[in-house]
């Protein structure tokens, strides 16, 4: 039986259509770079020609869309630790696994805020800055030790969903998560709305995930428009240290642990996981870039039970830009301006503070609580805070590129030691943008999409 011969050349045609005619697809990751250049220009174009209309576009472009990945953060948070601590009884050795998946991300933590220390210490971000304790202020919201233990516990279950108190939000998911092992049969039901809820969210901030590349065009261009180039030159060893600190960390550290801990691939490790790297670099938000960074995780060979609980739990607590690196060189720097000489118990204490209060980060975008946690600890100004806030957008965007990747290694390092890591997946993890992830997911295997 013979094919239409019309249907045969529609289906040769590039387009599905006889026109031959087809709209190139634009990789995800030059949507983000396209995105980033001209974020720059029109960013400098609204601050040297004083465009206002432009700039207060910049801001609301930007604004939005960080409103957006926040707006999933609350929920989203509760249901994926629920779900990933109820998914560990579908593991072997799932103490053993939790344990060690803590253990790492306190030894990377250890690492991170050393390499903090020794680029502060040698370079001296504070000294030739033109800044005075005069320029800082005190930060709207200040971080403590007291209020670190005390506020993990919500008053009530409402407010930390509304006040968006992730740490709260994680105190309430894990209870209830420990709850319904503990019900057993019992709790399926329960189980298995979360599980449906939580691919609902995932699936919507899919969709906000995608409006990435026009998100970062406001990010980039208001943080030019507003900050310029001036004031980034007062900062210039600063924003330089966070960067070769982290750099050093994402390219240095973290591709030693996998060669010679876990026996693997250093470069087939950043093909597969770079989708959520490159995300998180302008989102600036782990926990929005959460979906993607499980994602990622699972295609380098981690299995899905165990990705599903150490990808949420590094979210919210594996922070080695946020919470190590930055607070050490930060510390350095705000001692400097305010002529406070620091000694080895100090230091100490920052790796300390480093390690222990990394949960005060969240995930949010921004690391101010972790870094008024920090100075409270040391007994230094918290009017320094201030001194930082403008620059903190720069910043934050290698920040939190490095804490994602470390979110997906720590995984992929504990599946290796303890032989449950796909190889065969790890070594053939591609780099495909989350647009062709979220189609896959989206459509029925092995039934073919027709225009």
């Amino acid at each position: 039986m013979s094919a239409n011969p019309a249907s045969a050349a529609a289906t040769d045609s590039p387009s599905g259509s006889g026109s031959g005619f087809r709209i190139p697809k634009v990789p995800f990751w030059a949507q983000i770079v396209a995105g980033l250049v001209l974020g720059v220009v029109l960013g400098w174009l609204a601050r040297s020609y004083d465009v206002n209309w432009l700039y207060t576009t910049l801001d609301k472009i930007g604004h939005i869309f960080i409103q957006l990945l926040k707006l999933a953060v609350a929920p989203l948070v509760f249901f994926a630790i629920l779900v990933s601590i109820t998914n560990l009884r579908k593991v072997n050795n799932a103490a053993r696994l939790a344990t060690r998946t803590l253990l790492w991300f306190m030894i990377t933590s250890l690492i991170a805020v050393a390499i903090g220390l020794v680029i502060g210490l040698v370079t001296n971000p504070g000294s030739g800055t033109g800044l005075t304790p005069k320029d800082g202020k005190l930060p709207q919201h200040a971080g403590s030790w007291l209020d670190f233990l005390t506020g993990i516990v919500p008053s009530d279950v409402i407010s930390p969903f509304t006040q968006l108190n992730v740490l709260q939000i994680v105190f309430m998911a894990a209870v209830a998560g420990i709850a319904a092992l503990k019900l057993g049969e019992r709790a399926q039901p329960i189980l298995t709305l979360s599980e449906s809820v939580l691919e609902l969210l995932q699936k919507a901030l899919w969709w906000v995930i995608r409006l990435a590349p026009i998100g970062t065009i406001g990010l980039i261009g208001y943080a030019i428009a507003d900050y310029g180039w001036d004031l980034i030159g007062k900062y210039a060893t600063f924003t330089a240290d966070v960067y070769i600190g982290c750099a050093l960390v994402l390219f240095g550290v973290y591709p030693l642990l996998l060669a010679t801990v876990a026996k693997l691939s250093p470069v087939q490790f950043f093909k597969g996981a770079w989708p959520a790297i490159q995300l998180a670099f302008v989102s600036r938000s782990s926990v929005g870039t959460m979906p993607v960074t499980q994602k990622v995780t699972e295609r380098l060979g981690v299995p899905k039970e165990y990705a599903s609980f150490s990808v949420p739990f590094g979210a919210t607590t594996k922070m080695d830009g946020c919470a190590a690196i930055y607070p050490a060189l930060a510390a350095i720097f705000i001692a400097q301006i305010f002529d406070v000489q620091l000694n080895v118990g100090d230091y100490v204490l920052i790796a300390f503070v480093s390690v222990i209060g990394s949960a005060a980060t969240a995930g949010l975008t921004g690391a101010t609580v972790m870094l008024t946690l920090t100075l409270s600890t040391l007994g230094l100004p918290l009017e320094g805070v201030g001194l930082l806030m403008a620059i903190d957008p720069i910043l934050d965007m290698m920040r939190t590129a490095t804490n994602v990747a470390g979110q997906a290694l720590v995984p992929v390092i504990v599946a290796a030691r303890e032989k449950i890591l796909d190889h065969e997946a790890y070594n053939s993890a591609s780099s495909s943008p989350v647009d062709d992830v979220d189609v896959r997911d989206a459509e029925p295997q092995g039934v073919p999409v027709t225009a």
